[in-house]
């Protein structure tokens, strides 16, 4: 059992404790119940109260003696009968169950509507009938003097059944398209349904006409209110004879006087889920509004929330027992919860013992686990050596691995690894010491790499310290480049190396450096104002007059603007020394050359000496033959990317380096589906027609025709 108090409400969680597996056998709960504490303490209200896999909805019929409850997997209904605190009875269904009523006072007559559009009919002793509606249903009613089920759904029609002739009547039309909820009201019978408009559409079943229609979807956005989509209706709930609650897909709860078309009351949830179900209680005038996260239970005067409840599933429905405190669940979990709140009423006649208990009981919040049993994989199992035991008692297969004894697990680990105290009192030791070197003086020691950065951060964080800021947030927040892991690498690997000299630090440095000094000086401002005592009264500025904090940050932003100015002069300045220095470099080169080709052909002659002459071809150039024709074509045939690499083989490309660096753009055109049918048509064509060509060398005439050495024009032989 867990208790919890939620605006000091107490709230018993009855459901709440050790879970036991189920494949273990009787013989062995009761030998864990007189040795478990935790076991024996745990409050068994009704014996399996579970689900195999989820439960969809629950009631309580109308004597309170029965709890039926419809789930899954497979299709079933639950009857707990409370005199026995156990099951009564299990029937297994064809499909899942939308909702169910119960017809009667006790479980004599049921009535299911199905996911498959299928609605049926059971008895004291089993199934009874089935019929068919004709489009999906999601909600229906009965109408108790006219024995009457309305039927809601995927159709802008309400199918009526009558019960008493057995056959469907004349359907009501509606203006919507869809049917949420519905609900017949208990004094005079007024039938409500809620649409997916956002519409609440009232029938009289007595003359089967229309007799109000309530616009809710506009009414339920408030001040403060997000609203995602159309706020259609999701729940109905009458009270009284003129009280009705109207829950919407958007998390809001509206309550109605019948005479009026306002709501009394707005209530949002602020999860933004859908609301599914709605509750009174008339005891404490209260509204208790679930959706799938959350039970709220609030005033219905003012809205004041009393109480909630969270349990750990989303939950698919509620069900309050009349008259008590007692409150059940349906979760999307096999197990049903049990909640009691003394504050809404004393426990049912079943279980009041219960009274009695919560005096005395206190918080013991458990976990929902096999504390007693360790999961383990197959690999685990080959760690420890332990694949020898599958197939045996001692390994329970469960989903991709084992239930095994956790006093079993402990005690194989502990002899596959006999070292394990001995690393862990040395880890032990090593954080003893290391917290022991803190408190020793710390010595400076210098990275390898970006020093002047290191020593700069260091002179920070000392004069943070040395000031002792910390009032301010971001005093508080702030943590040193060196000590963060994330940063370590800046100071080892070589290639973070920060580069004075290059274009984008002397740029940047001049910012980098005002923002620094502001800093000091905001540290250094507000030291002196700790300093100064509370009492004393400041100065007020004359009007008209800029304060000195701001003379001081625009004097320093005009500084930095200047010194960036000033910057970017001395790198234009040495961009035109450094290619002055080149141009001439090349010139003097060209020179040297000329004068040794003009020497060169003043001596041949002299010499007599005929051999060619030989001219030395600068860098970037090609000796250019007769075939430079072709080589352009070629070239200009070339891709982007080939006539780059070219040029940088060569070293005529020439890619200026920008603050921001060099960028270059490589791309090729993507060719159309068409484009391409018409290439590949082409080819297959060549191909086609290579196969198909013949040579026409070994025809040839004879006589005096065009051939060769023929005799007559027309004579000749193939």
């Amino acid at each position: 059992m867990q208790v919890s108090s939620i605006n000091n409400v107490k709230i018993y969680n009855l459901s709440h404790g050790k879970s036991l597996p189920e494949w273990l056998s009787d013989r062995k709960k009761r030998a864990l119940q007189k040795r478990d504490v935790d076991v024996q303490r745990r409050i068994e209200l009704i014996q399996d109260f579970d689900m195999p896999t989820v439960c969809t909805a629950i009631k309580v019929s109308r004597d309170g003696q029965y709890i039926l409850a419809a789930g899954t997997y497979k299709p079933r209904i639950r009857c707990y009968d409370t005199c026995q605190l156990s099951l009564k009875f299990e029937r297994c269904l064809d499909s899942d169950v939308v909702t169910f009523d119960i017809l009667s006072d006790d479980y004599s007559k049921l009535v299911f509507l199905h996911i498959d559009r299928y609605v049926e009919f059971h008895s004291q002793h089993g199934h009874y009938y089935k019929t068919r509606i004709p489009k999906f249903g999601r909600d229906f009613s009965y109408h108790y003097p006219s024995c009457d089920l309305y039927f809601v759904g995927a159709s802008s029609e309400i199918y009526r059944l009558n019960l008493e002739q057995g056959r469907f009547l004349n359907s009501l039309q509606t203006d919507a398209t869809q049917i949420n909820a519905c609900d017949i009201n208990p004094v005079h019978h007024l039938f409500a349904a809620g649409t997916l408009e956002g519409r609440v559409e009232c029938w009289d079943p007595r003359m089967r006409t229309r007799v109000a229609l309530l616009d809710c979807a506009l009414s339920s956005v408030t001040e403060g209110t997000e609203v995602e989509g159309l706020p259609s209706v999701s729940a109905l709930r009458f009270n009284s004879s003129l009280g009705m609650a109207v829950g919407t897909t958007t998390g809001q709860v509206l309550l109605y006087d019948l005479r009026s078309s306002h709501p009394l009351l707005v209530k949002d949830h602020y999860y933004g889920l859908p609301i599914h179900s709605l509750h009174f209680h008339e005891q404490l005038d209260l509204v208790l509004s679930a959706d799938s996260k959350i039970i709220k239970m609030w005033h219905r005067d003012n809205g004041k929330i009393f109480s909630s409840i969270e349990p750990p599933t989303n939950i698919n429905d509620v069900c309050v027992c009349p008259g008590s405190g007692m409150i059940f669940t349906a979760n999307e979990d096999p197990k049903m919860s049990t909640f009691y709140i003394p504050a809404l009423g004393p426990a049912p006649r079943w279980c009041s013992f219960l009274d009695n208990l919560t005096e005395e009981l206190e918080e013991n919040p458990e976990s929902t686990v096999y504390d007693d049993y360790k999961f383990v994989t197959r690999k685990d199992l080959e760690t420890l050596g332990l694949t020898h035991l599958i197939g045996s008692p001692l390994l329970r297969a469960y989903m991709h691995g084992f239930f095994m004894d956790i006093r079993l697990y402990h005690k194989v680990k502990t002899m596959a690894n006999p070292f394990a105290y001995e690393e862990y009192r040395k880890e032990k030791i090593r954080q003893k010491i290391e917290e022991s070197r803190v408190q020793r003086v710390q010595l400076k020691k210098l990275p390898k790499v970006n020093k002047e950065l290191a020593i700069k951060l260091m002179e920070e964080v000392e004069d943070e310290d040395a000031l002792s800021v910390k009032k301010t947030k971001k005093a508080k927040g702030t943590t040193s480049i060196l000590r963060d892991d994330r940063f370590k690498v800046m100071f080892e690997n070589p290639d973070y190396q920060v580069d004075e000299q290059s274009e984008e630090f002397r740029l940047l440095n001049p910012i980098v450096s005002k923002v620094g000094q502001k800093r000091r000086k905001q540290l250094q401002r507000l030291a002196e104002q700790d300093a100064i005592q509370q009492g004393d009264d400041e100065e007020e500025e004359v009007e008209g007059r800029a304060s000195s904090e701001e003379e001081e940050s625009s004097d320093d932003d005009k500084s930095w603007v200047e010194e960036v100015r000033v910057q970017r002069r001395l790198l234009w300045a040495e961009n035109n020394a450094r290619r002055f220095k080149e141009r001439k470099q090349e010139d003097r080169d060209a020179r040297l050359q000329g004068s040794e080709l003009a020497t060169s052909s003043q001596v041949a002659p002299a010499r007599g000496n005929s051999r060619p002459r030989f001219y030395q071809i600068k860098d970037g150039e090609e000796f250019r033959s007769f075939g430079d024709v072709a080589r352009k074509q070629k070239m200009q045939k070339a891709s982007l990317e080939q006539r780059v690499k070219r040029e940088e083989s060569l070293g005529m490309l020439d890619l200026a380096d920008t603050a921001v660096g060099s960028k270059q753009l490589t791309f090729t055109l993507k060719k159309t589906e068409k484009q391409r049918h018409q290439q590949q048509a082409e080819r297959d064509h060549h191909e086609e027609r290579r196969k198909i060509r013949r040579a026409a060398g070994h025809l040839y005439t004879r006589g005096r025709g065009r051939g060769r050495g023929g005799r007559g024009r027309g004579r000749g032989r193939l």
